[in-house]
């Protein structure tokens, strides 16, 4: 079974009990400030599973491109990849255990055909706070799974939640698959490699109060994931995700480039000799190549672009990590060749790749072009570096890795090439003092979490669709939404502009947005067809492919905006809104940070 026939078989069971469909939110969330990127196709339902009310209803399903980075040193092996997509079904107050765990049986058994002797389960094994879940057990025990295939683990596997100190938290179920040729053992042993997770049904069935008390929630919801890429490789016998169809065609471009045997290669890998490239290292250097292109060419065609900042950076990682490993392969000058496979398996379910092939083809390759002059003038310090001298310390080395991003393996090498004795011990130290110290940092950015929405974050919110319309008013109607970032301290808004905003234009914007807030607007939204919400003129996130019932926020009769909330009621409670910051970016993207007070 191919990608594409999973997707379609996933969503129309689902569609079959009941499910709205939804298209794929952007990677860039628009109103999640606890993550750079998307991370879970929980993160633009956020708002629902907090209350709200879903213009298609209480049950919905969709395939959720993702982006996670916080194992990025994991990428190389055969399952870890930055950008996948998950699939996932969500109940927002309507079902909960029995259906979630009947329907999710029943699609692997019955519409994937995984005979039920190579399943096995986890469930939560009860703490101080919330008692074992029996209730999700008797369920599975029902459907034919036997007790020795139950496992119960405890809550740093098999519970979530909540996202910050209070909220939502539940139990999860989760669904292993046995991989092996083999004969499945009859017990579940969860430590043995041949179990592989394919699907985890989140029970959202408490919520964690101020004092710390864990109580039944009054709307109990389910958030269910089953990843694209895993699923693919197991219902395929494959033990490498990279042989699928969804990295293939890059595998082979990767191995074009390298001038290997394409069919060779692949056959060598399945039929469990040699992986494609001949050994380890070579093996990993395509994966991470292959990763990490697919991983950026969607990166920005949601319209982030190359940069030493958030999300920004993490591109520009991403990309320079491929480089480098291109290297040690012999390959320059190459990622826009690599980039042009993840079009022909992506285009087709993903427009906004089609539509800006153009622009990510050119940003790429820019950054490679860049990269390597950066590679030249990390040389140049290099040379002052060892300049008379027999040894380099890994403080020294680090310097290079950290401000010039030249690759620990050059040092390697030139230091061999001028017999200087190279400190790698004390290099790799100073290298895992600073992940340390970056994991501490973006440990909230990364967290897979439900979105502030506290009273200043939600004057905030509303601030930024005035900003919104503002800047339009004063600039011309060029101006689009590119990102924004809330917090309760303060809102940032990215927007496509190409010139530097001048005093004036800034203290006319403030103008406008704080005499709106004087006149005591009231804020209000509904729900109507997409189509009909564009001709009326309310403005969208540009990124966004949205569904086909819409909410739109009107703001009295000032501002229109497709949005899922929160909002005010109504402006007079806002306070004085100041713009503190109007810098650039990226390439024709302008920021703004502005304050309420």
């Amino acid at each position: 079974m191919n990608r594409r026939e999973l997707i379609k078989k996933y969503l129309e069971f689902f569609e079959s009990k009941g499910h709205k469909i939804i298209p794929s939110a952007s990677l860039v969330p628009e109103n999640d400030p606890t993550v750079l990127f998307t991370t879970a196709g929980m993160h633009p339902l956020v708002p629902y599973l907090l209350g709200m009310k879903h213009p298609l209803g209480k049950r919905i399903a969709n395939v959720q491109k993702c982006i996670r980075t916080t194992d990025i040193d994991e990428v190389g092996d055969s399952t870890h990849h930055t950008f996948f997509e998950m699939l996932g079904n969500w109940s927002m107050g309507d079902y909960f255990k029995k259906e979630a765990i009947e329907w999710s049986f029943e699609f692997l058994t019955k519409v994937l055909k995984i005979p039920v002797e190579r399943l096995s389960v986890t469930c939560f094994a009860g703490d101080e706070n919330a008692p074992k879940d029996e209730e999700a057990a008797k369920i599975w025990l029902s459907l034919g799974i036997p007790k020795p295939r139950i496992a119960f683990l405890p809550k740093k596997d098999n519970w979530w939640g909540p996202a910050g100190k209070t909220g939502p938290c539940g139990p999860d179920t989760e669904m292993f698959y046995w991989k092996s040729k083999e004969k499945p053992p009859k017990d579940f042993d969860t430590e043995n490699k041949n179990w592989v997770e394919i699907w985890n049904d989140v029970l959202m069935q408490y919520v964690k109060n101020e004092k710390g008390e864990y109580v039944e929630a009054k709307q109990k919801n389910v958030d269910t994931g089953m990843g694209v890429e895993r699923t693919v490789a197991v219902l395929n016998g494959l033990d490498d995700n990279y042989l699928s169809d969804l990295w293939r065609p890059i595998i082979k471009e990767i191995e074009k480039l390298i001038q290997k045997d394409v069919e060779n290669a692949v056959l060598r890998a399945l039929d469990g000799s040699d992986k494609y490239g001949g050994n380890k290292q070579t093996t990993k250097a395509m994966r991470i190549i292959a990763d990490h292109i697919k991983a950026a060419v969607f990166i920005i065609s949601d319209g982030v672009s190359p940069s030493n900042t958030e999300r920004g950076y993490i591109l520009r990682r991403l990309i320079r990590r491929a480089i480098r490993y291109g290297k040690e392969l012999g390959l320059k000058n190459f990622t826009r060749e690599i980039a042009e496979p993840v079009f022909e398996i992506y285009e087709k379910d993903y427009s906004e790749l089609k539509n800006n092939k153009n622009k990510i083809l050119e940003s790429i390759d820019l950054e490679e072009k860049r990269f390597l002059e950066t590679i030249e003038k990390g040389m140049r310090i290099f040379e002052n570096l060892v300049k008379n001298k027999k040894s380099l310390s890994g403080k020294e080395a680090f310097l290079l890795y950290q401000s010039y991003g030249f690759p620990i393996e050059l040092v390697e090498e030139e230091c061999g090439n001028r017999k200087i004795n190279f400190n790698k011990n004390e290099f790799l130290q100073e290298l895992k003092k600073h992940q340390e110290l970056s994991r501490t940092a973006t440990k909230g950015k990364f967290a897979a979490g439900l979105a502030d929405h506290s009273e200043q974050s939600t004057k905030y919110h509303t601030a930024t669709h005035m900003l919104h319309k503002a800047l339009k008013i004063v600039l011309g109607s060029e101006v689009q939404q590119m990102g924004s970032n809330i917090t309760p301290e303060r809102l940032r808004f990215d927007f496509r502009y190409d010139k530097k905003l001048s005093e004036e234009q800034i203290k006319k914007v403030e103008s406008i947005v704080n005499e709106q807030i004087k006149r005591g607007l009231n804020v209000s939204y509904e729900e109507m067809p997409y189509a009909d919400a564009v001709k009326s003129g309310a403005l969208s996130y540009f990124r966004e492919r949205y569904p086909p019932i819409v909410k739109v926020y009107t703001v009295g009769n000032f501002s229109k905006e497709i949005c899922t909330g929160p909002h005010v009621a109504n402006t007079k409670d806002m306070g004085k809104f100041k713009i503190i910051k109007e810098e650039s970016v990226a390439q024709g993207v302008r920021r703004i940070k502005g304050v309420l007070h």
